[in-house]
């Protein structure tokens, strides 16, 4: 008698016929339902999400405040474009958004779509300020996949393929990646050997840097180096533009991570977190900064959507109301510590850090010579799955885990998923 298909067995044979490959899945699943920090996907399977839509979900799946606040504005206006008909939630979401960002001074507010539709408008904006076409990044960053986007990209594998010619006049900088060698001192180094050997300041228009890098691996930028770069950027006229897309909304223990070097960017990059789930991102920065642009040359048909932008307002009542950042910072201490335990019972794990609950555990096949065990992570997630916790990997060598669970989750889920992780982990190094 033949076996009756779940489900997902049937999903998985349409996705695989009808969307193209090139979109990867992480996890072999189909999300029907998810409530705070658990997702439940189509054939009743219960997970601890420890991804969070990619960090989308500070405020957790669903949230009431959220769900209330679409569900008004759906009843009142869906979309009319900003740039025909105005409405008053993307007015208030930029004020609040100007109070909040750190900064002296007037600021302004741009709202758009996605991550990378932002880091693209932030770079026209630095370009329109400043009347240079440079701009430099750094290895292992990402910031999108957009055709700047990708450019920007300090990583080549999978993200640019053979997707080029990629946008000219972006240069890369080495990140200060203390595990790998390269600590900050060596990377400022770097950074002003590339002034004088391939782009002169003069040319450039900005500097874009992830206080704590996303996909390259949670590296956070050390605080003097944060501060030596904003020194020099000021120094020659550069534009300083913080990527926070994944670093922003609390999930460093502050609402931005770049507050907590003390230096105040031009420009800062948002989206993600932003609005509980729902596609919406935004640039911020010195009004006079913001204002180089003519009229026309900003926008976006869908950009700063209503329901969004109700979502965006929402997110902020949350942090307000249920002190998130209180709670963000406490929860990195009890996660942070467990999982330093974890590295002390495991040699495999080469390094632990992260910022907040921005955190990420590193494996490697011995820690003398830190050779990426990315064969370790691809069993971790696989296995942890199976256990009911949803991982993701991350990092230039895909030898990091990565931990992005929402700031709401429960005490009894904290507790089953650590001794998850913990269980999963011990029993992979065991088995390789």
């Amino acid at each position: 008698m033949l076996k009756e298909q779940s489900r997902t067995e049937t999903l998985l044979q349409l996705r695989r016929d009808q969307v193209p490959r090139g979109v990867a899945n992480t996890h072999p699943i189909f999300a029907a339902r998810a409530q705070g920090a658990q997702l439940w996907d189509i054939d009743g399977n219960e997970y601890i999400d420890f991804v969070g839509g990619i960090g989308v979900l500070n405020v957790g799946h669903s949230h009431p405040k959220v769900i209330q606040a679409v569900q008004a504005q759906l009843e009142r206006l869906t979309h009319s474009c900003f740039q025909v008909a105005m409405y008053e939630s993307y007015v208030r979401l930029a004020e609040r958004l100007n109070a909040l960002v750190p900064g002296a001074g007037a600021k302004k507010t741009i709202l758009l779509t996605t991550g990378a539709e932002a880091v693209e408008n932030a770079i026209k904006i630095a370009r329109a300020a400043t009347k240079r076409p440079a701009v430099i990044a750094f290895t292992h960053s990402f910031h999108g996949r957009t055709l700047m986007g990708m450019s920007l990209t300090g990583k080549a594998t999978a993200y640019k393929q053979n997707f080029g010619p990629f946008a000219p006049e972006v240069y890369h900088a080495p990140y200060p990646y203390d595990y790998r060698g390269w600590n900050s001192e060596r990377a400022l180094d770097a950074f002003r050997e590339m002034l004088l050997t391939e782009v002169t300041p003069e040319r450039i228009a900005a500097v874009i840097i992830e206080p704590v890098l996303g996909e390259g691996g949670f590296v956070p930028a050390p605080v003097e180096f944060l501060r030596d770069l904003r020194r020099i950027t000021q120094e020659h006229g550069i534009l300083l533009i913080a990527d926070e897309v994944q670093t922003g909304f609390g999930r460093t223990g502050k609402m931005f991570a770049i507050e907590h070097s003390g230096i105040e960017p031009d420009l800062v990059v948002l989206a993600k977190s932003l609005a509980g789930g729902l596609p919406l991102s935004a640039v911020v920065g010195r009004a006079e900064i913001m204002d180089a642009p003519e009229p026309g040359g900003l926008g976006g048909t869908y950009a700063g959507n209503p329901l969004a932008c109700a979502a965006g307002l929402a997110v902020l009542d949350v942090f307000e109301q249920e002190n998130l950042l209180g709670r963000s910072q406490q929860l990195a201490e009890r996660f942070s510590s467990q999982c330093q335990a974890l590295q002390q019972e495991v040699t495999e794990i080469g390094d632990v850090r992260g910022l907040g609950m921005m955190l990420a555990l590193e494996f490697v096949r011995d820690r003398e010579s830190k050779e990426p065990a990315p064969e370790l992570v691809d069993q971790i997630v696989k296995q942890a799955r199976e256990q009911g916790l949803l991982l993701l990997k991350a990092g230039l060598y895909g030898n990091v885990v990565r931990i992005l669970v929402p700031l709401v989750i429960e005490e009894p889920l904290i507790s089953r998923s650590l001794e998850i992780l913990r269980a999963v982990v011990k029993g992979v190094v065991q088995q390789k």
